[in-house]
């Protein structure tokens, strides 16, 4: 090769001052030729002369419909709720049988296999209702959501839509002072918040990445989809007539869903306007044209580099957070457990913000998941209310099959519809999980960002349930 070139630039050294100019002004020809002739094929697809009849290209009519104006924007969310429904509704039969396989079936046998082997009683509660039960309910209840809506993502990726997503949202996030990629880095987060946090990457500018992952906890992740499905079916479709009790109720979640896409934006701007100062980038988005999916590489992108990669983080989260659950719900002292203890110390301070001590200790120590707050939260409830015929012993999370007794339960323990939907509001807006915090850190290797996206939202979320609290009492007392 190096003798090539030597060669190359021996014969041009050879030639005449004439010979190399009239060489120079051919290769400026050719160039200043090429440029007008790409112009001119994009011309040709883009721009029609008078009286001239363009021809057809499907991906052109496409995008007319998908980044107009007024459809745009009506289509992307139709979409985005097909996914999200789709994964919902076709999550809830093989989750229902893995929980019926791990907790129903397994965890009876692994209670029997520690009987006979004489396993004492706190190593029996702490492995197998502690750490064991924890991994199953996150197992159960994140994996088959993940493996729908991971692939459908994919899938949309593959179309070449999702840079049609950006296109549209640009706008947006650039008046909010973040990079339109942003949005693509919220839709991944709808799926989980720890693989929207890894998303950023495809936002070259570091200030716009940092804001993209500082705002992704506020896309509802899978994990938080049952918790708002359930109260919102328990509390808010419960105060309106029978037959809109369901249309009330998704509505009340789509709503968190739309809060959450407007807490991105205004926090988005706070951020830039403040720790993050700074112009918006531009960036060319060039539009890829429509291909049919790679089947067998949307399977591996999504199944193994998404799916397997983020459980297997929570999971690991998990079963260190089933053993702090069944130790602070089965350590006593003065005739109290440490859960009791904790929760009569915070319900005064909880009520203030519209909740109450034992939703507090759910969050804090269903940290590593979100998946399990629901279970803890129940647990807790028969620890507090003495209601041991509805659990399954002390320490040991569970869910009902019924939502009406789930309801009893909760009423029970002093919940009202303000508890509700305060509780809607602080799972949207409460720090990220410890597989997403331990993600933010690897992405930014920075305390002080890891630090700012975990209290964030819990201090927003605190706010806000203070301030709807306020609204509240004060509409009842108007």
């Amino acid at each position: 090769m190096e003798n090539k070139m030597d060669k190359g630039r021996e014969e041009i050294l050879s030639l005449t001052n004439e010979a190399r100019w009239e060489l120079g002004v051919n290769l400026h020809d050719k160039v200043i030729e090429s440029i007008y002739e790409d112009a001119s094929k994009i011309a040709r697809k883009t721009v029609t002369q008078k009286g001239e009849k363009q021809s057809f290209n499907p991906d052109l009519k496409i995008d007319r419909i998908i980044t107009s104006r007024w459809l745009g924007f009506p289509l992307m969310f139709l979409l985005l709720a097909l996914v999200f429904w789709l994964t919902v509704t076709g999550a809830n039969y093989p989750s229902g049988l893995l929980a019926n396989l791990l907790i129903d079936y397994m965890h009876p046998i692994l209670k029997s296999g520690a009987a006979a082997i004489h396993l004492p009683w706190w190593l029996d509660g702490l492995l197998i209702d502690g750490a064991y039960l924890a991994m199953a309910w996150v197992i159960s209840v994140m994996l088959p959501p993940m493996a729908i809506f991971f692939p459908m993502f994919t899938l949309l990726e593959d179309l070449g839509y999702l840079p049609r997503v950006a296109f549209n949202m640009d706008s947006l996030f650039r008046k909010a002072g973040a990079h339109g990629k942003q949005a693509l880095t919220m839709s991944m987060g709808f799926g989980c918040n720890a693989a929207g946090v890894i998303a950023a990457r495809v936002i070259d500018s570091p200030r716009e990445r940092i804001i993209a992952i500082i705002t992704n906890n506020f896309s509802l992740c899978n994990g938080r989809w049952p918790t708002q499905i359930l109260i919102a079916t328990i509390f808010i479709g419960a105060a309106a007539p029978p037959y809109l009790a369901g249309v009330v109720s998704a509505g009340a979640v789509v709503g968190i869903a739309v809060l959450g896409i407007f807490f991105s934006l205004v926090v988005s701007w706070g951020l830039s306007k403040s720790v993050l100062k700074g112009e918006a980038s531009a960036f060319s988005l060039e539009l890829p044209p429509y291909r049919p999916p790679r089947i067998w590489q949307t399977l591996y992108t999504s199944l193994i580099d998404r799916t397997i990669f983020v459980l297997w983080r929570a999971i690991v989260f998990a079963v260190p957070a089933g053993l702090v659950i069944w130790l602070v719900a089965n350590i006593h002292y003065d005739n109290l457990s440490i859960a009791e203890h904790f929760i009569q110390w915070s319900n005064p301070l909880a009520l203030i913000f519209g909740l109450n001590g034992v939703i507090l200790l759910a969050y804090i120590i269903a940290i590593p998941a979100n998946e399990i707050v629901i279970p803890t939260i129940l647990m807790l409830t028969v620890l507090t209310t003495g209601m041991h015929d509805a659990g399954a012993g002390t320490g040991v999370m569970f869910e009902l099959d019924s939502i009406g007794d789930t309801a009893n339960l909760l009423h029970a323990g002093g919940w009202t519809l303000l508890t509700g939907l305060n509780l809607m509001l602080f799972s949207l807006l409460h720090n990220p999980c410890s597989t997403t915090i331990y993600t933010i850190y690897k992405e930014t290797n920075s305390i002080k960002w890891t630090m700012i996206s975990t209290f964030l939202p819990i201090v927003m979320g605190f706010v806000i349930c203070f301030f709807t609290t306020q609204l509240w009492m004060w509409i009842i007392a108007s």
